[in-house]
This record gives structure tokens, C-alpha cells and sequence, in this order.
């Protein structure tokens, strides 16, 4: 009963539609109709600008965060794998709750940056090394639709050969958020395949209305 609490607590968490709510109460607008219509950093970034874009980035990696943390709420479990276990799924509620918002009409991003808060919160250096990998990939494309891509195949490369995790529900989860986001990202695919997908300005500001 208790972890069931936990798991609504955490949908609420990733519930906060922050790109929604920073574009209409900053700009005036809803971001779901503009760009890509996606409630999200990157199309906060391209329609709203870096410093609104980086913000809603930031708030919703620390939702993941959050909603990781709450297993602390309860008594230690007997095994880390309890533990980890409880943990994904919180995390996985928040990232449910980023895109289905209670707060905005079940209408919200994609929730890469909550899914990564809740990587970092679990494993960090993991994390850190998803990041690297999304940077490289930006630094070298400017394509923020090809460096999720790529940055989520690399976590269970890296769960399942570099860190060897011994848990079999994390191993089954990183696999599968490498297929949720290559599923999400097809239409960016396509967009690439076909040279369509816009870049995103590294070095100068510059509103862009397509998003990945």
C-alpha cells in the first residue's frame, strides 16, 4: 500500500508540465501550439529560446530525481535489488506523468530529461556517461533528435557490457527505453533519413520552430 502511494506520489512529481506552465505564465502561450506541439526542452528551446528552454530542461530532469528519491520515504529494504526495483518504477511513474499530465490535460513531452534525472538519481555515472555521448553527438550533428537517439542507445550498452548490472529487471528496463525512444523519435528519423530535421543553434541565439 505504501509503494502504491509512493508511485502516485511520483506521477504527480512528473505530472508538473513545466514547459506548459513557464510558457503560458512567462509568454503568454501554450508551447503545445507552437513548434512541434510538444511540451518539452527542446521545443521550449527552439520556440522560447536557451534560457527557457535550459530551465524546463533542468526542472524536468530533477522531477526524475525527485520521484527516484521518494524511496527513501519508506524502511530500508532487505536487498539493494528491492531497492532499485522500487526505484525504476518510481521513476517510470514520473516519466508516465511527464507525458500524460494530470496537471495539463494528459498532454506532455516526450520525458527524455525526466528519464534521465531518473538515471542519474540511480545511477549516476551511467548517467554522466549517457550525457557525454549526447554531447558528442550534438557537439558533432547539432541534432538534438539524433543525439537522444543515440545517447539512449548507449544506456544498455553500457548497463549490460561496460557496467555488467546483475539486476535483471534494470538490464530489461534499459533495453527498453532504448525502444521507447527510437519508437517516440520516428518521425525525427524520417526527418533525418531525408535531411528534414532542423539543427539547433549552439553558438548564437536563434528561435527555431521545428522540434525533434
Amino acid at each position: 500500500m505504501t509503494e502504491l502511494l509512493l508511485l502516485i506520489g511520483a506521477y504527480l512529481i512528473g505530472s508538473f508540465a513545466t514547459a506548459v506552465w513557464v510558457s503560458k505564465g512567462v509568454f503568454g502561450i501554450d508551447i503545445r501550439e507552437h513548434g512541434s506541439g510538444n511540451a518539452g526542452a527542446t521545443n521550449t528551446f527552439r520556440v522560447l529560446g536557451p534560457k527557457a528552454g535550459t530551465f524546463v530542461m533542468l526542472v524536468d530532469m530533477l522531477k526524475g530525481i525527485l520521484a527516484v528519491r521518494l524511496s527513501y520515504l519508506i524502511p530500508p529494504y532487505d536487498t539493494p535489488e528491492q531497492l532499485i526495483n522500487l526505484q525504476v518504477g518510481l521513476g517510470l511513474a514520473a516519466v508516465v506523468g511527464h507525458i500524460f499530465p494530470i496537471w495539463a490535460g494528459f498532454r506532455g513531452g516526450k520525458g527524455i530529461a525526466t528519464l534521465f534525472g531518473m538515471v542519474l538519481a540511480i545511477q549516476p555515472l551511467v548517467a554522466l556517461c549517457c550525457v557525454g555521448v549526447f554531447l558528442m553527438i550534438l557537439f558533432l550533428t547539432r541534432y538534438v533528435s539524433l543525439s537522444s537517439i543515440i545517447a539512449s542507445i548507449a544506456f544498455p550498452v553500457l548497463i549490460l557490457f561496460i557496467f555488467r548490472e546483475q539486476e535483471v529487471f534494470y538490464r530489461i528496463f534499459a533495453i527498453a527505453v532504448a525502444l521507447m525512444v527510437v519508437l517516440t523519435h520516428q518521425k525525427n528519423i524520417m526527418r533525418l533519413l531525408t535531411g528534414n530535421e532542423s539543427k539547433v543553434p549552439l553558438f548564437k541565439n536563434r528561435k527555431n520552430k521545428d522540434d525533434e
